[in-house]
């Protein structure tokens, strides 16, 4: 049998939580348990010093409950290109730019980028990640580009908590990649919002990063911006490099497409299966690097999630700067 004791500790470890938490439907549901539990207390059935406690719990919940509903933040796919990318102005860094002005302030950024592909999944777990720059052959000014965002060690580990049970390690050796902070620099160029990574695992195949997404979609209602960046389709070997305006390649065209009317139908698991999408799709994602953060993605997408497509174009005939919004 349930003490009164035992009834009113983990009350008032509720009330505690609700005086933190969010206010979510998580949130209404617990203001309706207090309603419950308050008119078990205005029955008689418990002292008198209990129906105090309990008329202060009810303030706490009617409070929480006047609070605004708090709307999950959009999960977001950069299509990032170029890493010159970083430090021009055109058509989609102004695009991207737009997107940082018009989203809710994020509490942290969770980015999901092309260019960590190793083995094992780890986030970065650092108060101050370092500036990394994984290119070669670019100007001087590329190379001095730094984005001094600061880590979250307190949602790294909050990543590993929703994740589990699958292994994550936390890492202190990573930073900021450019699959990162080249679009950031763009979005947050104050670098005021904090920022972690997580790595993408080479050795798993599609369907276990769309898994990853879906875990990943609580994280949303905390406040934490889940981005991720790569390109749907990016083929170098066909890239025009510094040559002409190079039309963008009918495969490329048709595979991107194809791609877009799937997500606009909720039809993910052919997207999870690209590789059985033909010929397009293998020149399209001649590897799968870039293509994965789309699948954290799209795993992040709830029932009711509108999409759109804030970014869209070609560059250089064969790298799409496709950028993907859900919620």
């Amino acid at each position: 049998m349930c003490g009164a004791g035992g009834i009113i500790f983990f009350q008032s470890s509720l009330a505690q939580r609700l005086r933190t938490a969010p206010a979510t439907v998580g949130t209404r549901l617990q203001v309706e348990f207090f309603r419950d539990r308050f008119a078990f207390f205005a029955a008689g059935i418990l002292p008198r010093a209990a129906m105090a406690r309990a008329v202060a719990w009810r303030r706490i919940a009617l409070k929480a409950e006047r609070r605004p509903m708090v709307k999950p933040l959009p999960a977001i796919f950069f299509g990032h290109g170029n890493p010159m990318n970083a430090v021009s102005v055109n058509a989609y860094t102004e695009a991207w730019r737009r997107i940082g002005e018009e989203l809710p302030r994020p509490k942290a950024i969770l980015s999901i980028s092309a260019h960590w592909f190793v083995s094992g999944t780890s986030v970065t777990a650092v108060d101050a990640p370092r500036t990394i720059h994984d290119f070669g052959g670019f100007p001087r000014e590329l190379y001095d580009v730094q984005y001094p965002a600061r880590g979250a060690p307190g949602v790294a580990r909050r990543v590993r908590e929703v994740l589990a049970p699958l292994p994550v390690k936390l890492d202190t050796s990573w930073g900021l990649d450019h699959g990162t902070w080249s679009v950031l620099r763009h979005v947050y160029p104050d670098a005021d919002v904090p920022v972690i990574q997580l790595s993408i695992d080479e050795t798993q195949p599609p369907a276990y990063h769309f898994e990853i997404g879906r875990r990943l979609a609580p994280l949303r209602d905390e406040g934490i911006f889940v981005l991720g960046s790569g390109n749907l389709v990016h083929n170098l070997h066909t890239y025009a490099w510094g040559r002409h305006t190079q039309e963008p390649y009918d495969w490329a065209v048709t595979f991107e497409t194809r791609v877009r009317e799937l997500m606009q139908s909720c039809e993910f698991q052919p997207l999870v299966e690209y590789e059985s999408l033909g010929r397009d799709a293998v020149l399209s994602v001649p590897t799968p690097d870039h293509y994965l953060p789309l699948l954290y993605i799209l795993g992040a997408w709830r029932e009711g999630d509108a999409i759109a497509f804030p970014v869209e174009g070609i560059d250089g005939g064969s790298i799409s700067m496709l950028a993907v919004s859900i919620g």
